[in-house]
Parts: structure tokens; sequence; C-alpha cells
């Protein structure tokens, strides 16, 4: 199944999308795409569903494609040949940090320049959505978890995260600096998380041009990781790194300065189409 949501910030409206590509109206159905509504019995009660009986919902904004999240968890450097374009190490264990959950915006919204900003820059990443939470998750049963997986663009401000002390935080959380979606794609549609090509563009020249068959630390496995450390909960977000062909990496390295467009996608998952403002 895609799952999405549909309407202006703070009003959307639950959907799927039918055979046909059109998105069906799920608000008489579940109050939202979060929380519970991510549990395996939740969606699979969506998945009976006739969807051609329910209302359809034409136009309108994509909203992020999951509502209510409680925890934006990333993953830095894991992708061997995007740690070696920053100058860094590759970890033997995986890096964790946060990103605040107010960055989340949808897919297609404007991505704002926070003020002082020198360094802005783009990362297309995989991100995997908890459906059954749990902590100590075994790595074999880890994927068991996962409610499905969508885009992400981990904007990040590299002078805020690198140069101005403390963790990656700050340069991270900025609002509008993690657009997801346009869908949730569930698990049972994504055959191997880790064989998905991934692509990002500015202004129509291709920086990035991966895949997740080049992570570190594969899917399993950071979920399995993550949950030693928090217990993870239904709608938990993890973005999974990204690989080579940030703007940090270029030489000389290339920022965004504003009025660029950004598209970036994941083989089966969509893409995302921001332009760039400023705060």
């Amino acid at each position: 199944m895609k799952l999405l949501r549909i309407g202006e910030p703070g009003h959307e409206k639950p959907a799927i999308l039918d055979g046909d590509g059109k998105a069906r109206d799920l608000s008489s159905i579940v109050a939202d795409i979060a929380d519970g509504v991510l549990r395996p019995d939740s969606l699979a009660d969506i998945a009976k569903l006739e969807l051609d009986a329910l209302p359809e919902i034409a136009g309108g904004r994509i909203g992020p494609c999951v509502g209510r999240v409680g925890k934006f968890i990333c993953i830095g450097l894991n992708y061997s040949d995007h740690a070696a374009e920053t100058g860094a190490d590759v970890p033997a264990e995986p890096v964790i940090f946060m990103k605040a959950t107010s960055a989340i915006c949808g897919p297609n919204d404007e991505v704002r320049i926070p003020r002082d900003s020198k360094k802005t820059d783009w990362e297309v990443e995989l991100g995997v959505v908890i459906g059954e939470g749990g902590a100590y998750i075994d790595e074999a049963d880890a994927l068991n978890h996962v409610a499905g997986y969508c885009v992400v663009n981990d904007v990040s401000e590299r002078e805020f995260q690198i140069e101005r002390g403390g963790t990656w935080d700050k340069g991270k959380g900025c609002d509008t600096f993690g657009p997801i979606g346009p869908w949730l794609v569930t698990a049972d549609e994504v055959a191997d998380p880790q064989q998905l090509k991934m692509w990002l563009e500015v202004d129509g020249k291709r920086f990035q041009d991966g895949s997740t068959e080049t992570m570190v630390f594969g899917v399993a496995h950071l979920v399995s990781y993550v949950s030693r450390f928090m217990s993870l909960q239904p709608g938990d977000i993890i973005s999974t790194g990204t690989p080579p062909g940030v703007g940090m990496g270029q030489k000389p390295p290339v920022y965004l300065k504003g009025g660029e467009v950004i598209e970036l996608g994941i083989e089966g998952l969509g893409t995302q189409r921001q332009t760039v403002g400023r705060a």
C-alpha cells in the first residue's frame, strides 16, 4: 500500500493510493496515518478495504506521510563513500543523532535556508517507519517491526552542524529541514530495502546517484541497534544515511543560496520537489 496525507499543514487527511494512482480518503476509517494505525493488525485491516468505495481526493497539498512523529532518528556516515567525501572515518558502530520533529514538512513544501546560514546542504535518504514498537529488538526480527519506507531529504546546515560546537543537532533540526514522503510505502511492497536506487538533483544537475546496497549498516541492523538505546514506538522514523554527492563533498563545495529547485527520489518510494527559500 501507498499511504499519504493530503491537506494544509495541521489539517491533513489520511489517504491511500488506489490501483490507478488516485488518492482515496481514509478519514472515515482512521484518524491519521500515525501511532497505532501503523501497527501490523491495523495495516492489515486497511489492506482489506474496497478502495473504489472510498471518496476520491482530487488535488491538494501532499503533507508529511506520517503524522505525530514521536522520534526522528538519524544515522550519520552510513555510506563509506559519503564518509570519505566528508573526510570522516567509517564508524565502527552506527552514529545516532536526532532531528527535531518540528523540522518535518511535506515532500514538496518550500525548504527555507535559516538566518545566518552559509552552508545549507542536501541529503537523499531512506526513511524507515516503525510499525510495531519495542526495545532490545533482535536483528533477525527487526524487519517485522517496520511499517514501511519513505523518501527523506535530510537537509543540513554544515556550519551549524560542524563549526558551532556541540553535537550535530544544531545543523539538522531547523524548520523545513525534514521533508518526508510523498508516500509511506508499506513493507510488503519493498522486496529488499537494501536494493533501492536513490538520486538527488539541484536545478537539474544530478549530484547524488546511489543505492541502499552500499549502506555500511543495513536496515535490520539499524532497527535492532537503535532499540538498544531507546525504545521504538509506532510512527518513529529512522533516516538511514546518505550516499555520496552532497554539496559539502564537491570540489569546491556547493551550498544552497536560495531560488534553487531540489528534486530527489528512491526507487518505488516516489519523488520530492522543493523550491529553496529563506527564513
